[in-house]
C-alpha cells in the first residue's frame, strides 16, 4: 500500500493521536502508564531509572511502577484535569510485550475507558506472539524500535536477547530480535494495527544504515520516527547526531516512509500534551500532575 493510500486508510486514529500528527502537539493529551518495569533485551544506550529523584526526561524514566489496579482511578482522576486526554499508552519502562500488567492494563482500558484510543510500544521481541492480542484488545496503534535490520550492525546497539528462556548475545541475538520485529510488524499490520517505527540515530554505528530500515517496513508501516542518540551507559562517550545528520537521514528515509519529525522522546509516565512536559509524582495512589522545564531535540 503507497503512503497515501496508508494515510487516508488511517486517517480516523491519526487525526486524534499526537504521535502520529505533529499538528496536535498543543490540542491532544496523551497519557504513558509505567506498568511495565522488565525489559527482555540490553540496549547499550539504556538505561532505566525508576524512583523519587528521577527527573530525567527520556524513554526509560518513571517514577514509580503504577500497579494495574491504580489505573482506573489515575485515569479518572487525569481526565478531569485533563479533558482533552485522547490517548493512553504503555512505555515501559521496560518493554510491554514482556509484562502481564500490561495486558491486566489494556483490559482494564478497553472495559473501563473505551473512548480512549489504546497504544502501545515496545522492542518487537514478542510481537509475533502477541499481535493478536493486542488486535483483540482493540490497541489502534503501535510503535516498535528498530535500529537496525543487519544483525553485524545490532550487535553493536544491542549487548543480549533473552528469548524463551534463553540469552542469546551477538549476531545470535541481534537475528532473532530482526526475525521477530519483521514477522511482528508484518502480522500486526495485518491485523489493522497503525505501526510507527522508532529508530534511534547513532552516527558511529547506523547513521548510513537507516534508511534501510525505510525500505524494509515502507509496506507495513505507517509512519517513521527517526531519534537522536542520548549518550549514556555504554554509549557515554559517543557522540549525539548534529540537527544537519538527523535532517539529512529523514529526508532520505523520506523516499520510503513519512517521517515524524516532533518527538519530545518522553518518559514512561509522560502525560498531557507533547508541547509540556508533565508526568506523575508520587507513590501509589498520589496523582499529583506538575511541569518541568520543556525540552526538545
Amino acid at each position: 500500500m503507497d503512503n497515501e493510500k496508508k494515510m487516508s486508510k488511517f486517517a480516523h486514529i491519526t487525526k486524534v493521536h499526537p504521535c502520529y500528527n505533529e499538528k496536535l502537539h498543543d490540542k491532544i493529551g496523551r497519557v504513558h502508564l509505567p506498568v511495565a518495569p522488565k525489559c527482555n533485551i540490553a540496549c547499550r544506550f539504556c538505561r532505566r531509572s525508576i524512583g523519587e529523584e528521577c527527573c530525567e526526561n527520556r524513554p526509560g524514566v518513571a517514577h514509580h511502577i503504577m500497579k494495574p489496579e491504580e489505573v482506573e482511578n489515575y485515569l479518572k482522576d487525569l481526565i478531569k484535569k485533563m479533558p482533552n486526554l485522547k490517548v493512553a499508552g504503555i512505555a515501559g519502562p521496560g518493554d510491554s510485550l514482556f509484562n502481564k500488567e500490561t495486558f491486566e492494563t489494556l483490559e482494564i482500558i478497553d472495559e473501563k475507558f473505551p473512548n480512549l484510543i489504546k497504544c502501545l510500544s515496545t522492542n518487537g521481541l514478542l510481537l509475533p506472539k502477541y499481535a493478536k492480542k493486542l488486535a483483540d484488545l482493540n490497541v489502534k496503534t503501535l510503535t516498535v524500535t528498530v535500529n537496525a535490520v543487519k544483525p553485524e550492525i545490532l550487535k553493536n546497539i544491542v549487548d543480549w536477547v533473552y528469548y524463551e528462556g534463553k540469552v542469546y548475545r551477538g549476531e545470535d541475538g541481534a537475528r532473532i530480535l530482526i526475525k521477530n520485529q519483521t514477522e511482528g510488524i508484518k502480522k500486526a499490520y495485518d491485523l489493522g494495527l497503525i505501526i510507527k517505527i522508532n529508530t534511534v540515530l547513532i552516527p558511529e554505528i547506523n547513521m548510513e544504515h537507516v534508511v534501510e530500515i525505510a525500505k524494509t517496513f515502507k509496506d507495513t508501516a505507517y509512519l517513521q520516527n527517526i531519534i537522536p542518540l542520548i549518550p549514556m551507559y555504554k554509549m557515554e562517550n559517543l557522540r549525539r547526531p548534529t540537527c544537519d545528520e538527523i535532517s539529512r537521514v529523514r529526508d532520505e528515509c523520506e523516499e520510503y516512509l513519512p517521517q515524524f519529525r516532533a518527538c519530545q522522546q518522553c518518559r514512561a509516565d509522560a502525560a498531557g500534551l507533547l508541547s509540556e512536559k508533565k508526568h506523575l509524582e508520587g507513590k501509589g495512589k498520589e496523582l499529583n500532575i506538575y511541569d518541568l522545564k520543556h525540552f526538545s531535540h
